[in-house]
């Protein structure tokens, strides 16, 4: 199954073993709840679902990748004591509690949650000296005599033995114990997750044109040549990073992630093309309204891989519309929280304490969330913006020294009007911008498989998709009905593998 399907089965496994009945107590006894085995290729996104599990389900997340420790560290350290065994004093050998065990049990403290998932990575990997403690963990839930916490769950993750000449298979009997899930790599599905995480654009659209090149593995004369999911990630984040400071990428570069020299190669050719482009085809301004005669003329007569990216083009800059507006929204919603609390408590304590409160309740419950899992960044930054501007309220309000409480509010809800009118004109500038870039490609296309591709990609995009919803789109919403999305995006991208297929055995 994809890497989508296989969280959806793991959330739906943690909500029934964290089920309880009428007494407090877990449905499915401990003894009963399986733990799970993920097992797919490498960096397909396997630690990344269970982050996003753990997020999405309130819970915690202790992960481990097992191969970094040694069997000491998993079991614990041997120790002398006495015991009494039918009248007669005997020395016994100990072992102090496993480090993996005590980061559950120091998670538990961190967070104050009681449930959570211990995540135990290229598990049938293991050294032959820590394997059967690994056999352990599987099937009693324990390292040597020390258990894992009630409420919390065994995920396991492994490598197929194909990718991996470490691998260990794991007999019957431990596969008897275990709920196994087989995960493959899957475009679709993982280009969903890429623009939620910001995927550069020029990744996506070459993409598109070559899905054969998204996951790979080949063996050569040379070693292995491979890419991965975690791959094309890694280098978008570096892309992004070295365009904001205006620094070179080469092919050299880029095969330092993408570790396959073929594809490491056609992808720098198609990346530089791809910035070539942005000012050939005056993407800004486009956006702001106009309609670049050139751009359109050359647009018109362009290879059709070209005619995708100058839409990838579009959607990367309309994403970033489009998200920004998302987390200012999301700031401003929380910020609208804090302030109800206080007017519900004006009154009853001073104005500026219930602020300090206010902001130390955001930065108290992400603090919280940050150590139980992982926690989008932008997300990060949104609440942190709407506790800081609880914080400058209770500045402002000691500068302008109020006459009372309720003056004070009155300021107060002036200055998130103020913010509410700044988040309404960013909201305005990204709906023009996509009114904008429909005007441009319906100009130069018409009712074309191109507007189709269009209008998929923005149908797949999350922060598309939110913000048409929260603010409608008259050229979208027309467009969606009058093409047929499904049916002619998938048999524009048949013609496209066969163009493609046809071209390579040239």
């Amino acid at each position: 199954m994809n890497i989508l399907r296989a969280k959806q089965e793991i959330i739906h496994t943690v909500r029934a073993y964290l089920a309880k009945d009428g007494e407090g107590n877990y449905c499915i006894p401990s003894v009963h709840q399986r733990p799970v085995l993920l097992m797919g290729p490498p960096g397909i996104g396997k630690t990344a679902i269970m982050e996003q599990v753990a997020a999405e389900c309130g819970i915690a997340l202790v992960s481990y990748t097992i191969t970094h420790h040694t069997r000491q560290s998993a079991i614990g350290l041997p120790y002398l004591t006495k015991r009494n065994y039918s009248g007669k004093e005997l020395t016994i050998t100990e072992y102090t509690m496993s480090e993996i065990i005590a980061s559950v049990y120091d998670k538990m403290e961190e967070t104050d949650l009681r449930e959570g998932i211990l995540f135990i990575d290229e598990i049938n990997c293991v050294s032959e000296t820590l394997a059967p403690t690994m056999l352990q963990l599987l099937q009693r839930k324990s390292f040597g005599s020390h258990f894992v916490p009630e409420g919390w769950i065994i995920v396991a993750a492994g490598n197929p033995p194909e990718y991996n000449k470490s691998v260990r298979d794991f007999d019957v009997v431990t596969l008897d114990r275990l709920r196994r899930i087989d995960v493959q790599e899957d475009y679709a599905v993982w280009k969903k997750y890429a623009y939620r995480s910001r995927i550069h654009p020029a990744i996506l659209s070459y993409l598109d044109i070559k899905k054969q090149n998204f996951y790979a593995f080949e063996t050569t004369v040379d070693g292995q040549a491979f890419v991965t999911a975690r791959g094309w990630e890694d280098l978008s984040q570096f892309l992004l990073t070295c365009e904001q400071l205006d620094f070179p990428v080469d092919e050299p570069v880029i095969l330092e992630y993408l570790q396959h020299p073929r594809i490491a190669r056609d992808f720098a050719a198609y990346y530089d093309l791809f910035c070539k482009y942005q000012s050939d085809y005056h993407v800004e301004e486009i956006l702001s309204g106009g309609l670049p005669a050139a751009a359109l003329e050359r647009l018109k007569t362009a290879p059709f891989d070209e005619r995708l990216s100058v839409i990838g083009l579009l959607i990367g800059r309309l994403t970033e519309a489009f998200s920004t507006a998302y987390y200012t929204d999301m700031s401003a919603s929380r910020l609208f929280e804090g302030l109800k609390s206080v007017k519900r408590y004006l009154g009853q304590q001073p104005l500026g304490e219930l602020l300090a409160r206010e902001s130390d309740r955001i930065r108290t419950s992400l603090y919280a969330r940050q150590k139980a899992a992982a926690v989008d960044r932008r997300e990060v930054s949104a609440l942190l913006r709407a506790a800081q501007q609880l914080e400058d309220d209770r500045a402002v309000l000691s500068a302008e020294a109020v006459r009372s409480d309720d003056d004070g509010f009155v300021l107060l809800s002036e200055r998130f009007q103020a913010e509410v009118q700044k988040m309404e004109e960013q909201a305005d500038s990204a709906s023009q911008q996509l009114e904008h870039a429909f005007a441009f490609l319906e100009t130069a296309f018409g009712k074309s498989q191109e507007l189709v591709v269009f209008v998929t990609e923005l149908n797949t995009n999350f922060f598309s998709t939110w913000f048409i919803g929260q603010y409608g789109s008259e050229a979208y919403a027309r467009n969606n009905k009058e093409l047929m999305i499904g049916k002619r995006r998938q048999q524009l991208l048949g013609d496209i593998g066969k163009i493609q297929s046809f071209l390579t055995g040239l």
